[in-house]
């Protein structure tokens, strides 16, 4: 194979196998992330046939962190985990804690360093995103009481493990590693300065990120969506997430995963996030894959074999450890046995953070090699196993219920309802303003039928193209004479037309000043508000745009200018005032 198109081959054969591999473990009724795993396996050194560019991988990976983390903080909701803090707060982080331990410990058990069973600790107390998502959505408990904690649980474990990536390069040389090149700056430093200024350093990203962010990118997003241009908008969004990500890095010194989620909780804040997250997850969704199969072609399979002891003790860790520890966290705190079985379930399995995390303890010298074999081991057989250990936490639930009904019932409750009031709060809001959004555009629909004519995507596009415009009652709004600027739509109030003859006057859900825009001549007449005016307005590009893409409105349009004409030149005939349109 050519040095020239190693790239393609490397990209087209991982997305091959992905979808083959994908496909039969959707089959089989597991994950496909197990899939895409395996699929690196195949392509990896360690089995025959085909091997990919390993470097190549690695960088496809790292930009399939960057997009991972930009969905992660895409779909972040600082309301939902307030809500949840209760639970999700201590549980996340008494659980990294206990679970580090026993990382420490097996670490210890092994012959391996501090730093090492760190990072075996960290990589084995975090979830997958992905897996957890699937399953409670599989058993429709996205939703839920218990779903909401056990995804606010996930996004503190992430929180903490973003801050982990920051952390540990600093820590490396302390902990029997070594320090990254790109850590230059604090070398020579002492370890607590050298701590507090990559702090600093993430502290200011994190301030500029938050102070300036949601005024410059939501006003970013809504400028170039009102180009009409989707494919500018998605490279926009994607614009944003790795140029965040990539500056983070170049001027902050911070991990691209670190800016990339910022950007991703920066655009939340806007009201395009929605489209945005829509637009940009095909290309998430892909570059994820090449991340999943990246890191199957680091596993060896052998570690199976040569040391089973360990990949069993690390998972057991998972499955059994992790959900025994969530178990008694949620039942300690008073919450419902149900939601601490949902939680407990869903939990045990491991995923992208720990990739990451294995990852970069083998960069820094802290963690050995076959310590990442051991968790990409962990990682694959939790994954796979998991959708079993959900049914099992199901039925367990169900024999409680069934045992002792008064503690399946009444354990929890008063905590639990508490926790549903709160989180129906949110829900309320949420509806509310989805609510709100609807009726705008059922209120645009009923008081503009023209737009009818066009799908949703293209009224809401409408939404962002109009100008809003008031006038008071005796103002100007048109001049005859002008050069047309653009077309108006009468939401509220009344104008006149003034015309020879008696002025024409034009209600809610007229418009006018398109003849103008059609012909590329000037304003005929003269518009003058009456009463308190709200008009959309439809500048001239922006018509022609718009037109332009929806030819069947055009015509609309151009058809009603038609019918105005002509009924004028009828009334001029007859003497009566003509109805000319500016």
């Amino acid at each position: 194979m050519h040095q020239e198109v190693s790239l393609i081959a490397t990209v087209a054969v991982s997305f091959v196998c992905a979808a083959i591999f994908g496909y039969v473990a959707d089959r089989l009724r597991l994950p496909p992330l197990v899939g895409y795993l395996v699929a690196g396996i195949a392509m990896g050194p360690m089995t025959p046939g085909f091997v990919a560019d390993a470097e190549l991988a690695s960088q496809l990976a790292e930009m399939g962190v960057i997009l991972l983390m930009f969905g992660v903080g895409l779909h972040f909701s600082t309301a939902d985990l307030l809500a949840v803090r209760g639970i999700a707060v201590p549980g996340a982080l008494a659980r990294i804690a206990v679970v580090t331990l026993i990382g420490i410990g097996l670490a210890n058990w092994w012959g391996w360093g501090l730093g090492a069973g760190i990072v075996l600790g960290l990589s084995l107390s975090v979830a997958s995103t992905v897996v957890l998502l699937k399953t409670l959505e599989e058993r429709n408990l996205l939703n839920s009481a218990s779903g909401r904690v056990a995804v606010g649980w996930l996004i503190v474990e992430d929180l903490a493990m973003v801050l982990a990536l920051v952390l540990l390069p600093a820590l490396a040389e302390l902990l029997g590693g070594r320090a990254p090149a790109d850590l230059a700056l604090g070398a020579g430093l002492p370890l607590p300065l050298a701590i507090s200024l990559t702090l600093l350093k993430v502290g200011a990203f994190a301030v500029m990120a938050i102070v300036l962010g949601p005024k410059v990118v939501p006003w970013l997003l809504t400028l170039v969506a009102r180009t009409g241009s989707r494919e500018l908008f998605t490279l926009t969004v994607l614009a944003i997430a790795l140029g965040i990500a990539f500056g983070s890095a170049a001027i902050f010194g911070v991990s691209f995963a670190l800016g990339a989620f910022f950007a991703g909780v920066v655009m939340s804040e806007s009201n395009l996030s929605h489209r945005a997250a829509a637009d940009s997850l095909p290309l998430q969704n892909a570059f994820s894959v090449l991340f999943f199969v990246s890191v199957g072609m680091l596993f060896d399979p052998t570690i199976l074999v040569r040391q089973p002891i360990a990949v069993i003790s690390a998972l057991a860790v998972v499955i059994v450890g992790k959900a025994l520890i969530s178990f008694l966290i949620v039942v300690l705190l008073r919450y419902p046995i149900g939601m601490a079985l949902t939680v407990s379930g869903g939990l045990a399995q491991i995923g992208e953070f720990s990739f990451i995390l294995a990852g970069l303890g083998v960069s820094l010298g802290l963690l050995p090699t076959a310590g990442q074999d051991i968790i990409l081991g962990a990682a694959i057989i939790s994954i796979t196993l998991n959708p079993l250990v959900c049914a099992g936490a199901e039925v367990l639930h169900t024999q409680v219920h069934a045992r002792w009904p008064a503690l399946g019932n009444h354990f929890g409750r008063r905590r639990h309802e508490a926790l549903g009031r709160e989180l129906e709060k949110i829900r309320a809001v949420t509806e509310a303003r989805e609510h709100q959004h609807q009726l705008e555009m059922q209120e645009l629909i009923e008081t503009f039928p023209l737009f009818a004519k066009v799908d949703e995507d293209s009224q809401e596009e409408l939404l962002l193209l109009f100008r809003p415009k008031s006038a008071l009652p005796g103002e100007r709004v048109m001049r005859k004479g002008d050069r047309g600027d653009g077309m108006y739509f009468l939401s509220s109030g009344a104008v006149e037309v003034q015309v020879p003859g008696e002025p024409i006057r034009l209600d809610p859900g007229a418009f006018f000043g398109e003849m103008a825009l059609l012909s590329g001549g000037r304003r005929t007449a003269d518009v003058v508000a009456v009463d308190f005016c709200q008009f959309f307005v439809l500048e001239r590009r922006d018509f022609n745009m718009f037109t332009a893409k929806h030819p069947v409105l055009r015509q609309a349009v151009s058809e009603m200018a038609r019918e105005r004409t002509e009924m004028n030149v009828m009334r001029q005939k007859h003497g009566q005032p003509s109805r000319v349109e500016p």
